[in-house]
């Protein structure tokens, strides 16, 4: 049973709220741990997953990389259309281009570039909470602190959630929405970039409005540190005010007062005139760009670097979730000392032991069997090579004994 009570500050933004509830019988402790554990065994099983799998996934993309490396054509430093190249992997070096330019036509805003973004900020009230659990006369009790703080928001915070709406009230819905614009057709020297190829290029810049010839004719809306302010008072805003930010990714264009046009290198395979993703003999396809010059040979180098690094933090994601799974199992043993404090402590330390070496310990096991699956013939060579000392070791055996 638990039972709430409320308690005003002096400030009209903040109060108190102090929620009372019973210490849990030895049964209820005992059934939400039954619950942990029925979770500890589905992670277990998803900790096996990912381990397992992510072994053939590494496998195939190194092999994916090596046999794109094999048969890519770089187009040379000034890059051309060649029908020769027509359904094989290419790489190229170039600066973008698009066909028009992006604009907002409510705020004037217009500039060659692959994406063009507006994030739209409102000024609203915004509910804060800090608990603190305590015991007092054999109870439970937590005593949670509400704040309430006006703030520029990009989402749109609903007042009905707070636990104390009255005099912070925010609007229904927001006077200007966010949205990216993306341009039509992309151009990397003669080539068209294919979509996902454009959904790389993701280097958005803040556009600077004071370096940028923006106009608008509304009475209502002000300039200020690169913010269109709905308001006349930017440095006194109120509730429900709203503010404009624009950025921008993949400057293109010959001429701007922004800086020159970005220049990428692609790695994709040529279909006529436009750029697709290449499929590989292993399975994966190869659809790169990196936002700088590279030659095929780095684009790559950068790819199996890439692919080590997700390698890794997917064991170490899969050992973190193997290690919580065998936590949430054994729970249950210190649910069922935990009424002793001396043995609770230890039992509690011992557990934690016992998860960290187990999880490693299958984490590996389980890394092993994912490289015989996938590597057969590179895990028997490691094995091979393990028992050679063993081999030598007893072959000098017999030599002792004779002497």
């Amino acid at each position: 049973m638990s039972s709430t009570q409320s308690f005003s500050a002096k400030d009209p933004n903040q109060h108190r709220r102090v929620t009372v509830r019973s210490n849990p019988g030895f049964l209820e402790r005992l059934g939400e741990t039954a619950g942990g554990t029925v979770l500890g065994v589905g992670l277990f099983f998803l900790s096996i997953h990912v381990l397992f799998t992510n072994e053939g996934r590494a496998l195939r993309t190194a092999s994916s990389l090596d046999e794109g490396l094999s048969q890519v054509v770089s187009l040379g430093p000034f890059p051309t259309l060649d029908p020769q190249n027509n359904e094989r992997l290419v790489h190229l070096s170039a600066q973008l281009q698009t066909s028009q330019p992006l604009h907002d036509p409510n705020y004037g805003v217009v500039l060659h570039a692959v994406k063009l973004q507006r994030q739209v900020e409102m000024y609203q009230w915004v509910e804060h909470q800090e608990s603190k659990d305590y015991e007092e006369d054999g109870q439970t009790k937590t005593e949670t602190t509400y704040t309430y703080n006006t703030e520029w928001k990009s989402e749109l915070i609903n007042s009905r959630n707070f636990d104390k709406e009255i005099g912070h009230q925010n609007p229904s819905a927001m006077a200007v929405e966010s949205v990216t614009v993306v341009a039509p057709e992309v151009r990397a020297g003669p080539l068209i970039l294919s979509k996902g190829l454009v959904e790389q290029i993701d280097n958005f810049q803040t556009l600077s409005l004071r370096n940028f010839p923006a106009e608008t004719s509304d009475p209502f809306l002000t300039i200020n540190d690169d913010y269109f302010y709905h308001t006349q008072h930017p440095r006194r805003p109120e509730v429900g005010d709203v503010r404009v930010q624009f950025s921008f990714a993949g400057l293109s264009g010959e001429t701007s007062p922004l800086g020159t046009a970005q220049t990428v290198s692609v790695v994709a395979m040529q279909r006529d005139e436009q750029l697709r993703p290449f499929k590989t003999m292993s399975g994966d396809t190869l659809e790169i760009l990196y936002l700088e010059e590279l030659s095929a040979e780095e684009v790559f180098a950068k790819q199996h670097q890439y692919n080590s690094v997700k390698t890794w933090g997917l064991r170490a994601a899969g050992w973190l979730l193997m290690f919580i799974s065998i936590q949430l199992t054994t729970r249950i043993i210190f649910t069922l000392v935990d009424w002793v404090p001396v043995l609770r402590e230890l039992v509690s330390v011992g557990l934690k032991i016992f998860a960290l070496c187990v999880s490693c310990s299958l984490s590996l096991l389980t890394i092993g069997v994912g490289w015989f699956y996938y590597r057969p013939l590179v895990a028997m060579a490691l094995g091979a090579l393990a028992l050679v000392p063993v081999f030598l070791a007893r072959s000098r055996l017999p030599a002792k004994k004779n002497e």
